[in-house]
């Protein structure tokens, strides 16, 4: 017999069928893009990093048009659309992938991975700023979590590389990638409200993030050659067709579906995955800090599954 006090629990109602596809895509996409880390690596050496970003996206681009034209999806789009893709472009593709790349030949990728993964709670900000979108504290601290995880589990590499005048540097370009990313995202949201779809759009902001890059190289000297060899083809066509196609289509997918904040927790999840990668590839080995800074990432992210959608502030 229970007391006439007691108040039973209140049952927490079952995540949606959209939060939990959106759970599988953000999974999804942390993989693959747990993996890219490494693959930049083997772009960098004879090519010109810019250039490998315009042969990256502009095989993308073009390839997610031609999956536009099979699907019949609708491929024009508004002015307001256009400059929100130029936007999107711009600030996603052209500049934060510029300065990534620049930033992993200073310092390790482990760091540049640690760097974004600071993007949530960039988002969080931008959001609440430009767009006047109140996050849950929950949120808030879903992103905090998903910070202090990717620090202590990549602690080591960065402690490895120290903090010298190049570190500096290399973290810098990092930091100006991540912001760029959160711009991008941003702009990727102008589309949505302007009633963009998300592929079509995605190919719109990739072949203008390709076609800026491109002048830029074109005006600064820039020898847009190619590496024939089997390591720098096939980490050019795994960075196109999964890192870029599949990733971003999913990713812009699935921020419309679950919000931009938590798509974004993909850069929270990607660093345990590099170093996976990096085991198996490189020799690496972590100890228990790793397994610390994983449980923190893990919690982060339950955390902004569970916490209410923003709303606009009013």
């Amino acid at each position: 017999m229970t007391s006439p006090d007691f108040v039973p629990p209140v049952a927490r109602p079952p995540l949606s069928r959209t939060t939990l596809l959106g759970i599988g895509g953000v999974l999804v996409c942390a993989m693959i893009w747990g993996t890219t880390w490494y693959a930049i690596t083997l772009q960098l050496g004879t090519v010109a990093p810019l250039a490998s970003i315009v042969w990256r996206f502009g095989l993308a681009s073009a390839l997610l048009f031609l999956g536009c034209l099979i699907a019949r999806q609708k491929l024009r789009l508004t002015r307001a659309q256009h400059l929100a893709a130029l936007g999107q472009g711009a600030f996603a593709f052209s500049i934060s992938y510029s300065f990534t790349y620049a930033s992993e030949t200073h310092v390790a990728s482990a760091i540049v991975a640690v760097t974004f993964a600071s993007l949530t709670f960039i988002n969080l900000v931008l959001f609440r700023l430009a767009a006047g979108q109140k996050a849950a504290a929950a949120s808030w601290g879903g992103a905090i979590l998903g910070i202090l995880g990717v620090v202590v589990l990549s602690g080591g590499e960065v402690l490895k590389a120290g903090f010298d005048r190049e570190a500096a540097l290399g973290v810098g370009l990092a930091l100006i990638a991540t912001t760029a990313s959160a711009f991008g995202n941003f702009f990727a949201w102008k589309g949505q409200t302007h009633g963009s779809a998300a592929i079509p759009s995605t190919a719109w902001a990739m072949a203008y993030g390709t076609g800026l890059l491109a002048v830029y190289g074109l005006a600064t000297g820039v020898e847009f050659t190619i590496d024939p060899t089997f390591t720098y083809v096939g980490s050019l066509l795994y960075l196109s067709v999964f890192g870029s196609v599949i990733a971003f289509g999913m990713y812009f997918t699935i921020a419309r579906m679950i919000g931009y904040a938590m798509a974004s927790y993909i850069s929270a999840l990607t660093p345990p995955i590099a170093m996976l990668v990096s085991v198996l590839f490189e020799g690496a080995r972590f100890g228990w800090p790793a397994l610390a800074g994983l449980v923190l990432v893990l919690s982060g992210q339950a955390l902004l599954i569970r916490a209410p959608k923003v709303v606009a502030a009013g």
